[in-house]
C-alpha cells in the first residue's frame, strides 16, 4: 500500500485545482453595467463625438467594487468585481447610451480614428459604496472638447445616489448600475441638448 502513496498525492494534486471552484472559496461574482435602452428613434445627423475612456485615482482603474469607510478610507467589496476595468466599462456604456438615443451622427473611441466634432472627456470622482450613509455614490466629471480648436464648450459634474440594501458585491453592484443608469440618462440629455 505504501508503494502507491505517491500515486495517490500526485492524483490529489493534479485534481485539486479543478475541485477549487466547487466550494465556499470559489471565484467572485461579475457583474456588468447597463447602457440606456435604445430610445427608439431614427439617428439624426448631428454631431459626431468621441467618447475617451474616463480617467480616476488608482482604485478606480481596476475591476473591484470598492467600498468607501466612513473615515473616508477605501477598500474593496469581497465577492464581486466587474466584467472588465471600470473606466473602460464606463466608456463602452457611454458610447452604446449616446449612440441608443439616436440623435448622433457618429459616436466612437479615440482609437478608431473617425472624424468628429467633439471629444467627451470625463473623470471618475466616485463609484463606490459608501458603508456609512448605505448609498451607492457615482460622480462623474465630464467636458465636452471642440475638435480642432481643444476649447471647452461644456463642462458639468453628474452625481446620482441610490440606497444599498446590504453591503455586499450583489447589492452594491445593482445599487451603482442604478446610480450610473441615472448619470447616463443626465449625460445624453446635457450631450444631445447642444451644450
Amino acid at each position: 500500500m505504501t508503494q502507491n502513496l505517491p500515486a495517490l498525492a500526485l492524483a490529489a494534486a493534479l485534481v485539486a485545482p479543478l475541485l477549487g471552484g466547487c466550494g465556499g472559496g470559489g471565484a467572485p461574482l461579475t457583474f456588468d453595467l447597463a447602457a440606456l435602452p435604445p430610445s427608439g428613434r431614427p439617428a439624426m445627423a448631428g454631431r459626431a463625438i468621441v467618447v475617451a475612456e474616463p480617467v480616476g485615482i488608482q482604485p478606480f482603474e481596476s475591476d473591484r467594487i470598492i467600498v468607501r469607510e466612513p473615515g473616508g478610507s477605501l477598500s474593496f467589496l469581497g465577492g464581486g468585481q466587474w466584467a472588465d476595468r471600470l473606466p473602460r466599462l464606463i466608456q463602452t456604456r457611454l458610447i452604446q447610451s449616446l449612440e441608443n438615443s439616436g440623435r448622433l451622427r457618429s459616436v466612437s473611441r479615440p482609437s478608431d480614428k473617425v472624424a468628429s466634432d467633439y471629444q467627451l472627456i470625463s473623470e471618475i470622482r466616485a463609484f463606490d459604496v459608501s458603508a456609512g450613509t448605505g448609498e451607492a455614490v457615482v460622480d462623474l466629471s465630464a467636458k465636452l472638447i471642440a475638435e480642432g480648436t481643444g476649447r471647452v464648450t461644456a463642462a458639468r459634474v453628474f452625481t446620482a445616489r441610490v440606497p444599498v440594501k446590504a453591503v455586499n458585491a450583489g447589492n452594491g453592484a445593482a445599487a451603482l448600475d442604478a446610480a450610473l443608469g441615472t448619470v447616463l440618462a443626465d449625460v445624453v440629455r446635457w450631450v444631445n441638448s447642444g451644450r
